[in-house]
């Protein structure tokens, strides 16, 4: 039980997890931000072409 209770206080006072958790929330939000913007631009790209395409005889 010893030694239970000292890994379980070593792994609450590493702060390197707790930094770890932060970085991958911060990059899982980048992410998610970079696929909206690639869907939100294709979809105005493809708007746009169809509309040139229409607009040519």
């Amino acid at each position: 039980m010893n030694k239970f209770s000292i890994l379980a206080r070593r792994f609450r006072d590493d702060e390197n997890g707790a930094a770890m958790v932060e970085y991958t929330v911060l990059l899982g939000i980048i992410t998610v931000a970079v696929i909206a913007t690639v869907v939100l631009v294709g979809a105005w790209v493809g708007t746009q072409w169809t509309t040139l395409q229409a607009a040519l005889p």
